[in-house]
């Protein structure tokens, strides 16, 4: 590019996304003179989910905003919780997210999830079709204008992803309400009604059941019951009244 020199100056939340080479703002950028601010910001590397404001001179500008020269620019992060207006707060996971997706059911957060790799294109467009904010590691998914909202997982540890969404979207915790093999929603279901989905083990040791209304899949306070309370009763402690 050959340009107007801007000076841009990216929040430390952000940085991780820009080349160690870029990250001083004291060194210019320079632009082509008709890029927008937001392409200018992508080019970057950090996709635009991830900004919450950019200030051009002390005053707030849109994306679409052409940078000129020796403007000053912050990148500001997205504020914390985030509020993704117009329709209710649901989540779609890309094919790498499964444990994610499977933690945020368990606590009754609507995340439907792609269990096989349909691509980006298909991916953004099931993000658009049922206005769901696309979870991913992906920058470059992110960055698809298709996208109905996104956002980035910033961790690769589930126990920090999960704190990382929960803390971002603020979602309301209704826990073991949802199935967490499809997302469908849970129902009671009479022991009778279930049996013959049961092991004789099961079926002699338990007697309170709940069965999927998609799937079918019947559930019980099984062996692993109490490793999931502790962390459903974590997530609640820390998020369950933000919602």
């Amino acid at each position: 590019m050959n340009g107007p020199e801007i000076f841009v100056e990216v929040a430390p939340e952000l940085r991780l996304f820009v080349p160690a080479g870029r990250r001083d703002p004291a060194d210019g950028l320079v632009t082509d003179g008709s890029s927008s601010l937001g392409h200018v910001v992508e080019s970057l590397g950090i996709p635009l989910t991830e900004v919450g404001a950019l200030v051009v001179d002390g005053r707030q500008a849109p994306a679409a905003h052409v940078p000129g020269a020796g403007e000053r620019v912050e990148v500001r992060p997205v504020e914390r919780p985030q509020r993704v207006p117009g329709a209710p707060l649901r989540f779609l996971l890309d094919v790498h997210l499964g444990t994610l997706a499977r933690r945020l059911r368990l606590l009754g957060v609507d995340a439907a999830y792609e269990a096989s790799d349909i691509g980006d294109p298909a991916l953004a467009a099931r993000s658009a079709a049922e206005r769901r904010v696309l979870l991913s590691r992906d920058r470059g998914l992110l960055r698809r204008r298709e996208l109905w909202a996104g956002a980035y997982v910033y961790s690769d540890r589930p126990d920090d992803q999960l704190r990382d969404v929960l803390g971002r979207f603020s979602p309301r915790l209704r826990p073991w309400t949802r199935c967490t093999a499809c997302n469908g929603l849970l129902a009671d279901a009479v022991k009778e009604d279930v049996a013959d989905r049961l092991e004789g083990g099961t079926r002699a040791t338990y007697d309170v059941f709940a069965q999927c209304a998609d799937c079918g899949r019947v559930y019980w306070r099984g062996a692993h019951h109490d490793r999931l309370e502790t962390m459903v009763a974590a997530a609640v402690e820390e998020f369950g009244d933000r919602a």
